[in-house]
């Protein structure tokens, strides 16, 4: 079943928890207040069953039934469709995963559509229904928790992406081959980051814009946005911090293989420019020529190796000296 919870609520009471789409419809029309019903991986029909009811766009209606938005605050008439993109850090596969929540926001209903697991929706509900106060300020209230909810749940991603940084930082400086690969991954995974995060800021900022300033509701969830706000902004200039530290880290782990590429060069070549000698000198006199020089000479043999020996200690202390070896 894709409803998990929806009940009727009255000055920040809950007043009734129907069973059903159309109980909620009614217990709504009958005992006042608003609506909150929450959707967990609906099926069309019943986004369409919600939409018909409270006549939510079919555009929003859209984008709910596919998913795989970016955050966003959309108005149709006195109905605002608000995107979000959740994400938990998963210890034991060191990655990010994203979600997506979307909410209808109108001003006797809101419709939360969760796709995955993220966020705890649930102890948004248990928060505000401990808070009646709060959640006496009607649909606004919620669509502030959920945003709360959300924007705390990136803290423990940001502390996961800042260890696996610390992690690549090492990786470099110990010249591991496969740490090119997990920057590249990481970096798909900040972008990501950064395009749920990023348009946080100015959102809520719209919606506070939007929250009238003479209300008593208006004034108090202008007040809490602003924290939300706060943090939402320090997040997304965390998310711009890890994008400029994995750009440093490649290029860095980019200049350490060029000079390990060239160490292994200058190396190989100081070794091959050894072996040639001797092979050089073997090669002339190993040439079968009647006529040449210290052919017949009774310290011929023992002065060619000598000469081979020689000039290949000379090479290596030569090349050793300048760091080639």
């Amino acid at each position: 079943m894709a409803v998990i919870d929806n009940a009727v609520y009255w000055d920040g009471v809950r007043i009734a928890t129907p069973t059903s789409l159309a109980e909620t419809f009614e217990a709504k029309d009958a005992l006042g207040g608003f609506a909150w019903i929450g959707l967990y991986r609906p099926s069309s029909e019943e986004l369409d069953e919600v939409a018909t009811e409270y006549g939510l766009h079919h555009l929003a209606v859209e984008d709910a039934k596919t998913g795989h938005q970016r955050s966003k605050l959309e108005s149709y008439g006195k109905t605002r469709f608000v995107v979000l993109r959740p994400a938990r850090y998963d210890d034991s596969h060191e990655r990010v995963e994203f979600g997506e929540v979307e909410l209808f926001v109108g001003p006797d209903f809101v419709v939360t559509v969760r796709h995955a697991e993220s966020p705890d929706l649930h102890a948004v509900r248990m928060r505000l229904e401990a808070n009646p106060d709060l959640l006496a300020l009607g649909p606004q209230a919620v669509l502030y928790a959920v945003l709360d909810q959300v924007v705390d749940e990136y803290s423990p991603v940001i502390a996961g992406l800042e260890n696996d940084i610390d992690e690549i930082e090492d990786q470099i400086f110990e010249g591991d081959p496969a740490v090119s690969r997990r920057i590249y991954a990481l970096s798909r995974e900040v972008t990501e980051f950064q395009r749920a995060t990023r348009p946080l800021p100015e959102l809520i900022e719209r919606l506070r814009g939007e929250l009238d300033k003479n209300e008593r509701a208006g004034l108090e969830l202008r007040r809490a946005l602003r924290d939300v706000a706060d943090h939402a902004i320090r997040i997304a200039e965390r998310g711009e911090t890890f994008k400029q530290l994995l750009q440093n880290a490649l290029t860095v782990q980019l200049t350490l293989v060029g000079q390990r590429q060239g160490d292994e060069v200058k190396r190989i070549s100081s070794w091959a420019a050894i072996l040639f000698t001797p092979t050089l000198v073997g090669t002339i006199y190993g040439m079968n020529f009647d006529h040449m020089p210290e052919l017949h000479w009774f310290f011929g043999y023992p002065f060619a190796i000598a000469l081979m020996v020689g000039m290949g200690f000379g090479l290596y202390f030569a090349f050793k000296r300048r760091g080639w070896l």
